[in-house]
């Protein structure tokens, strides 16, 4: 009873106390691809990534209602580190929905023009008149903005001593009446939502060896998507190593007799969580031990008896660091690996029906002649070709042509058309993409489909796979190459295909742009079948990951190549426009879908 009426009393004074508009809140999951557009376009780092923000302190006035519920004390405001930018999960500041989503573009803008000097009114001063002269088309919103904002804060004539001169340094700085000379903190005024914070790792007064060992150490994963603040501290023992401490409640009792359940160190504290959203910073302290004493569990490589046949000595390929702007020489090992014992592939009726529909597609399309663009007479005006032809008649020593090549006619033209099929073969494929089949089967299912139709089509084609543990041991699983026929050995690999390591993508296709690059045809295409981000055990994670996948995707462009991504990936919005551009994947949200999705991209592109 008493823990029923606390909580009707917790959700009653708090929405009585709340200061928001539910009822236009915008979220920030329907922004992010927005966000991200206007982000970039202002000149962000594309290797930034957007997360959910943490509660931060405030300060400011709060109404005897607020101190009654132990409200108004934090909020979710922008945060903006070096490889985050952190943004409210919902935004309803304001009474229109319009608002709300004008303020999530301006803390866009406003975070790739920010520039971190330490003066927190000053550095977001500086950023906003950058961002309104960058995009002076928003300037019209933002003022709407400003003046909603400005309708909210508190009045600076009924605050007393260090509160009133912050608050009026704060909205002096906000109406553009030059720079602030009261240096205040975010945590000293009532929450600005039109600005950023920052916040740095304090990395003083630790151990050189912690520092080194910290640098091979990989992030916990977090059961919750929110990002939080951590400073480093440092824990001194004081504890006389010579005096044995003694402890009477320690000593058996009665209730050690007692056969109940008892929580153990090893448990899961269910209150961790909220514990963590109640701190305005995580103090991280060196317990005193390194790396080297902790167990790390791995994936260990099978026997040579039971793993698949290496072929060949290897091969080793550079790695782009981007911490140092360097390509490092020779960095990584590539193995091609090759299945001792492959049983027949037995495709299903279904896949055999499918398989035989799409050849039968890709064989019209073999067939069907094509446009040609730029000619001097044809079907059709191409609009590329006279837009370019009218922006030359505006140079006056171009001369003018009386039959210009602004039209497209239909032709049938040999195909010189090469392409070479990527498969991530890593561990995450054993998921269960259905609730009958694991991503690594529709993978199987994709990988035979696509060589039955590329086989009909008559164009030559290669199949690899791969997987990776460090950068010593990159395996290129061998599926079919370009001097093989697609044959009964070919489909009796690819059926053997099985899910393990992790995904060293950068390595893997500069192994396949070797390939391509020998090719004689005039595209060649590199399509890359994926299932989640690059990763491995080392340094590969993270941004360091993304960062050489897409020096290797621009190397691939370098080359001539054509790389393109089809992802079955439900978070592939977030990194592969960087890695590969905006038209440069596509992504499939039913994996069943997947056979189909492959083939559709593959036909697209030939055709371009």
């Amino acid at each position: 009873m008493e823990e029923m009426v606390g909580r009707w009393w917790h959700q009653t004074i708090t929405r009585v106390t709340r200061q928001d508009h539910p009822g236009a809140a915008v979220q920030l999951q329907d922004m992010q691809k927005t966000i991200g557009i206007f982000f970039r376009a202002a000149g962000g780092p594309t290797a930034l990534r957007f997360t959910p923000a943490s509660m931060q302190a405030v300060g400011g006035q709060r109404h005897w209602l607020q101190k009654l519920a132990g409200s108004g004390q934090r909020a979710d405001t922008a945060q903006l580190e070096p490889d985050v930018l952190a943004l409210p999960a919902t935004l309803a500041v304001f009474a229109t929905a319009q608002l709300n989503r004008d303020l999530y573009l301006w803390l866009a803008m406003l975070s790739a023009c920010f520039v971190h000097q330490g003066d927190w009114i000053n550095d977001n001063l500086m950023a906003s008149q950058t961002a309104l002269a960058q995009f002076p088309g928003f300037a019209t919103r933002y003022q709407a903005l400003l003046l909603a904002h400005l309708a909210q804060r508190p009045d600076p004539a009924h605050l007393h001593g260090v509160a009133a001169q912050a608050e009026a340094a704060v909205q002096a700085a906000l109406m553009g009446q030059g720079h602030a000379q009261y240096a205040c903190l975010p945590q000293d005024v009532a929450a600005v939502w039109l600005w950023l914070s920052t916040s740095a790792m304090a990395t003083t007064n630790r151990p050189a060896s912690h520092k080194a060992a910290e640098a091979h150490q990989q992030p916990a994963e977090l059961k919750d998507t929110q990002r939080r603040r951590t400073q480093a501290i440092s824990h001194e023992q004081s504890r006389n190593a010579m005096v044995l401490p003694f402890r009477a409640e320690a000593l058996m009792s009665w209730s050690e007799m007692v056969h109940v359940n008892r929580s153990t160190d090893d448990d899961e504290d269910d209150n961790a969580l909220n514990a963590a959203n109640d701190m305005d910073k995580l103090s991280v302290a060196p317990d005193g031990q390194t790396l080297a004493s902790r167990v790390k569990f791995d994936l260990d490589l099978p026997s040579s008896s039971a793993d698949d046949t290496p072929v060949g000595p290897g091969i080793t390929l550079p790695e782009w660091d981007y911490r140092s702007a360097i390509l490092q020489p020779d960095h990584c090992l590539v193995q091609v690996m090759q299945a001792q014992h492959c049983a027949p592939f037995m495709p299903s009726a279904a896949l055999r029906q499918t398989a035989k529909r799409l050849r039968r597609r890709l064989e019209t399309l073999r067939d069907a002649p094509r446009a040609v663009h730029g000619q001097d007479s044809g079907d059709d005006v191409d609009l590329d070709a006279w837009v370019r032809f009218h922006a030359d008649q505006l140079d006056a020593a171009t001369p003018c042509s009386d039959t210009p090549p602004i039209y497209t006619r239909r032709a049938r033209l040999d195909r010189s058309l090469a392409t070479l099929l990527l498969a991530d073969l890593s561990l995450s494929t054993d998921a269960y993409a259905t609730a009958q089949a694991r991503v690594i089967d529709v993978i199987r299912d994709a990988l035979f489909v696509f060589g039955e139709a590329l086989h009909a089509a008559g164009d030559p084609f290669a199949i690899w796979g791969f997987s990776s543990v460090r950068r010593q041991h990159v395996r290129m699983q061998h599926l079919k190459t370009f001097d093989e026929t697609w044959s009964d050995a070919s489909r009796a690999r690819v059926g053997a295909v099985k899910p393990g390591y992790y995904t060293r993508m950068g390595a893997a296709i500069r192994h396949a742009s070797l390939q391509l690059a020998h090719r004689p045809e005039r595209k060649r295409l590199l399509m890359l079948l994926t299932d989640g981000k690059p990763n491995d055990l080392d340094v590969y994670e993270g941004r360091y990951g993304l960062e050489d996948t897409r020096q290797a995707v621009r190397e691939a462009h370098a080359a001539g190549l054509i790389p393109f991504c089809v992802t079955i990936d439900e978070k592939a919005h977030d990194y592969l426009p960087m890695l590969f551009g905006q038209n440069g994947y596509a992504m499939v949200h039913k994996p069943q879908d997947l056979v189909r999705q492959l083939t559709q991209a593959w036909a697209t592109l030939s055709r371009r």
